[in-house]
C-alpha cells in the first residue's frame, strides 16, 4: 500500500545530542580506508585550521540515519522496514564535523513517491551543533520494495 502523501513536510523532534569523539572518528576513517591525517592527528588538523580532528564526510551518516529512525518507526506512516533498501545519500556541509561536537539532527520528510509499486521516501536531516549553528544537511533516500505477488 502506498505511503500517505500527507506526511510530506512532517518534521520530527530533534534528537538528543550526539558527542563526536576522536576515537569514533579514527575508527570510522580506518573502516573506510581513508588515511587523511586530519582524521587522526590533532596537529595535522590544526595545521589545516581546525581546532581538533575532523571526521570524513560520510561519518555523519551514522548520526543522521539513526535520526531517520524516528520517521521509519512512525506507526502512522506505515512503512514496512523489512522491505526497505537504501537508495541514495547526499550531504551539504557548512563546516566539517569535529571531535567534541555535540550534534542534534532534525528529520523532515521531503517527498514520498510511488514508482512501479515501490515507495520512495526522501528524508532531510538538518544537523546542528550545541550552539545551534548548522553543520551539515543530509538527504537519505529509502526505497520500500513492492510486495511480491502471491
Amino acid at each position: 500500500m502506498a505511503l500517505d502523501q500527507s506526511f510530506v513536510g512532517r518534521t520530527y523532534p530533534p534528537t538528543e545530542p550526539y558527542e563526536v569523539g576522536r576515537e569514533k572518528i579514527r575508527e570510522f576513517a580506518e573502516a573506510v580506508g581513508d588515511t587523511n591525517p586530519a582524521y587522526t592527528d590533532q596537529e595535522a588538523a590544526k595545521a589545516l585550521g581546525h581546532p581538533d580532528v575532523i571526521a570524513p564526510p560520510t561519518f555523519v551518516f551514522s548520526i543522521t540515519f539513526r535520526a531517520a529512525g524516528q520517521v521509519v518507526e512512525d506507526p502512522q506512516l506505515g512503512l514496512d522496514y523489512s522491505r526497505v533498501v537504501h537508495g541514495d545519500q547526499k550531504f551539504a556541509y557548512s563546516r566539517p564535523v569535529r571531535a567534541g561536537d555535540r550534534l542534534t539532527v532534525t528529520s523532515t520528510i521531503e517527498s514520498i513517491k510511488s514508482l512501479a509499486g515501490n515507495d520512495v521516501l526522501d528524508i532531510r536531516g538538518e544537523v546542528h551543533d550545541e550552539a545551534g549553528e548548522h553543520v551539515v544537511t543530509a538527504w537519505t533516500k529509502l526505497v520500500a520494495r513492492a510486495a511480491e505477488e502471491a
